[in-house]
């Protein structure tokens, strides 16, 4: 029997989503700690760490209107141990990409919630972090990446996936300032 987890798999396939840039919301940070208590419940000792991350955990940064969580666990690779137990706390699986820091995605049904798993040496999540704390921190980031995204958003996307990609050199552009930094301050 062919093993599952190690196929790269978008279940459900490619959708066509409009991209809608929301102004800041306050209770997206109240949104992620409802979801963050039902994710610390549902993998317990499992859990190796919880994170806000995205344009939602961004003071003052218009963003779409979807939470995006980091979760590590032991081994992302190994869905046995964690993935049932989100799915029976509403998570539906959405993406499997082994051949990339054997990252998995699950949602909510509403499509309002991303949770996306690592394991701890996946350096995406130190990348997340940093790109975050880097979009508190310096406005002309922020606004740069808001008005990147804003014009990015009138168009037409077949997947949001496409959209991302779109984002990419604006964001390279404002992680490496940010690691730039990092290196200098120490």
């Amino acid at each position: 029997m062919k093993d599952q987890s190690r196929e790269t798999v978008l279940i459900g396939g490619i959708e066509k989503r409009e991209i809608v840039i929301a102004d800041y919301d306050p209770s997206w940070p109240k949104k992620f700690a409802v979801h963050a208590k039902v994710i610390r419940k549902a993998l317990k000792d499992r859990l190796l760490l919880i994170e806000h991350v995205g344009s939602t955990s961004v003071p003052g940064l218009a963003a779409k209107p979807i939470i995006d969580i980091d979760v590590v666990v032991e081994d992302s690779s190994n869905e046995s141990t964690y993935l049932s137990a989100l799915e029976e706390a509403g998570y539906e699986l959405r993406v499997r990409e082994p051949d990339w820091h054997e990252h998995r995605m699950l949602r909510t049904p509403e499509r309002d919630v991303h949770v996306h798993i690592f394991s701890p040496d996946s350096p995406e999540v130190e990348r997340h972090l940093v790109f975050r704390n880097r979009l508190r921190k310096k406005t002309d980031d922020r606004q740069l990446y808001e008005s990147i995204k804003r014009k990015l958003s009138t168009q037409s996307w077949d997947d949001m996936n496409a959209y991302a990609r779109a984002k990419s050199e604006v964001m390279e552009r404002i992680l490496a300032s940010a690691f730039q930094e990092l290196t200098d301050d120490s």
